[in-house]
């Protein structure tokens, strides 16, 4: 089949290499355009369309989706199929210009965790699995029938990018999988139960606060479900601290945010018994681990 490919971040590039390796081919790839990278005014390629001048694929770089000449561009390059692959939210019109139509690999079993940031979620949520759905667009965000998917489980310490490692792999192997049936005509669309639906939403100041009231286990799951991006954060004596990792340690109960040394371990009080603190970060330093906390700051006060 004839493909265009769309997508930005490194999360779509392993889709974008199996999909090249294929025997379909890709027509052209489609990505955001060049943003200013760091401090100065030199601009850098997103991920995907370096890699796709890398591999000596045509790239149309993309401000204004609704825009007409991005339309005709499209139109010229008379695909069966689009394959979008964390991108943006694709118009109607759009949509309708493959022939087949136009298919998406989401990081969640959808109708679980539709939207910006679901393995972010379902890691904070403490589900014990997740997995991807290859899935047809329609006008609405993450409602499709679905193609295919596959399940993976998720350890009780795994952190929100290891998942994402997993998930960026075996989800393309999944869509090469999808692609392949669809080219075949060999396979049965199952809709999605609008009632199962649950909300990934994006992730903000507000959102990625640390609640210590909360439990043990709960804080634990939202703090490495934030990690390594954006991060779960508190503040001590005024300032915003970053907390990266922590430990169950249920047999220490704490007051709720309190700091406590134990053993030489720091430790933190939640609703229920104590966290350790394995990985914790101070405005303008470096990570360091709670013993190298406790060497330097000691275990005094508690977090706000």
């Amino acid at each position: 089949m004839n493909i265009v490919f769309m997508g930005s971040p490194d999360f779509a590039i392993p889709s974008l290499e199996k999909l090249h390796q294929s025997h379909h081919t890709i027509k052209a790839v489609v990505s955001n355009v060049d943003k200013r990278r760091g401090r100065g005014k030199e601009t850098a390629p997103t991920p995907v369309k370096a890699k796709a001048l890398e591999l000596g694929l045509d790239v149309i770089e993309v401000e204004d989706l609704k825009s007409t000449s991005f339309e005709e561009q499209l139109k010229a390059c008379e695909a069966d199929l689009f394959v979008v692959v964390a991108f943006r939210v694709l118009p109607t019109n759009i949509l309708e210009i493959p022939k087949i139509g136009s298919v998406n690999l989401h990081a969640s079993l959808l109708p679980k965790y539709r939207g910006a940031a679901p393995i972010h979620w379902a890691v904070m949520n403490g589900e014990r699995e997740t997995g991807c759905t290859i899935f047809f667009l329609d006008e609405r965000v993450d409602t499709g029938n679905i193609i295919t998917q596959r399940t993976l489980s998720i350890s009780e310490d795994e952190t929100t990018g290891e998942v994402y490692e997993r998930l960026m792999n075996e989800g393309s192997d999944e869509l090469l999988h999808a692609v392949n049936l669809i080219e075949k005509g060999a396979y049965e669309l199952q809709s999605q139960d609008d009632s199962l639906a649950t909300p990934a939403p994006k992730l903000f100041n507000d959102n990625t606060r640390i609640v210590f009231e909360k439990s043990a286990k709960e804080v634990h799951n939202f703090i490495r479900g934030l990690n390594p991006f954006p991060s779960a954060w508190t503040t001590l004596d005024d300032k915003k601290v970053k907390i990266h990792r922590t430990k169950l340690f249920p047999e220490i109960s704490v007051k709720p945010s309190t700091l406590k040394e134990h053993d030489g371990r720091l430790l933190v009080g939640t609703g229920s018994h104590a966290l350790e603190v394995l990985e914790i970060q101070l405005p303008g330093k470096r990570k360091m681990t709670g013993v190298e906390y406790l060497n330097g700051y000691g275990a005094n006060g508690a977090f706000v």
